[in-house]
């Protein structure tokens, strides 16, 4: 009985005899995934697209002075609520990158709010792009995550998704 019982190491030692590889710790454990390279296109620009309920947004950047223009707007005019500004610019913050870059982004669909989540998921999946380095702080921060939430369709019966109609005893 305990010489079969003899451990990991023994198993370690079997499993290098035969040629296979062995590592203390699992493949996913602390490792994280980086490309080669970063993906820059001719004009020195990276680009990802970003979407967040009804809303697409197409985001590049460039090295530049943080400047950020929406649908050909400055972000204060297109945006003009501040929380939305500060959605935004939440990527930048994190990689502390804010005034090393210039966003140039359109965007279509939904409302305001959705657009900024929209905007702020491609800045974010573009500088992943531009430096692959910033991947773990923005994965951290919860940047690269798509947020799938959507509206509710209407169902047939109902005067909204879940809604009845008002109910009367006669």
């Amino acid at each position: 009985m305990s010489e079969t019982n003899q451990g990991l190491d023994a198993l370690k030692d079997i499993a290098s005899d035969a040629g296979v590889a062995v590592s203390d710790t699992p493949a996913s454990a602390g490792e994280e995934f980086v490309p080669a390279e970063p993906k820059i296109d001719e004009h020195g620009r990276s680009y990802a697209t970003g979407r967040r309920k009804t809303a697409v947004a197409r985001v590049w950047i460039k090295p530049g002075n943080g400047k950020i223009t929406v649908n050909n707007k400055d972000i204060a005019e297109y945006f003009g609520r501040p929380v939305l500004q500060m959605v935004l610019k939440q990527p930048l913050e994190a990689a502390e990158r804010l005034d090393q870059f210039d966003v140039f982004c359109t965007v279509k669909g939904s409302g305001p709010s959705g657009q900024a989540g929209a905007v702020r998921h491609g800045l974010a999946k573009a500088l992943t792009y531009y430096e692959p380095g910033l991947r773990s702080v923005l994965k951290k921060g919860g940047f690269l995550t798509r947020d799938s939430r959507a509206v509710e369709r209407k169902k047939y019966g109902k005067a909204k998704a879940r809604r009845s109609f008002q109910f009367s005893k006669r």
